[in-house]
């Protein structure tokens, strides 16, 4: 299976939908003195949504500077996005704009931390991702 790479601020919605997946999972700071994970395999970026009205904002500035990288980027095989479905249109707008940006698939989209339907989603279909993933990448 591949990684999972996520984003959490403070409130930590993000950060408890992780922990919630029992996965191993590496995570971008809050900080930007702090060093960036590397991941060296294929991963997974789960991402919250942070928009203005305009959808302006939709993606923490940790994340595209973690993204800039292009080896990192080259690596990104799908994105889960959060949001808040008072955001309207722009629900889990990150995932959009990541996967325009980056050429991958959003895979699934939650609302704060999750319900725990959302978790057992997620977890099944992170493997189903990466069961078609590897046979097709092998």
């Amino acid at each position: 299976m591949g990684g999972l790479v996520f984003y959490s601020s403070a409130s930590g919605n993000t950060a408890r939908f992780v922990a919630a997946l029992g996965l191993s999972a590496a995570r971008i700071p809050i900080r930007a003195e702090y060093a960036m994970p590397r991941p060296d395999g294929l991963f997974v970026l789960i991402c919250p949504t942070y928009a203005d009205g305009t959808g302006r904002g939709a993606v923490p500035k940790q994340v595209i500077r973690f993204l800039n990288d292009p080896g990192t980027r080259g690596r990104l095989k799908g994105v889960i996005a959060s949001g808040n479905r008072n955001f309207g249109a722009f629900f889990a707008a990150s995932g959009e704009v990541i996967a325009r940006k980056c050429a991958v698939p959003v895979l699934y989209r939650f609302e704060l931390a999750g319900t725990e339907a959302d978790i057992a989603r997620v977890r099944a279909g992170l493997a189903e991702f990466w069961r078609t993933e590897c046979s097709t990448t092998a």
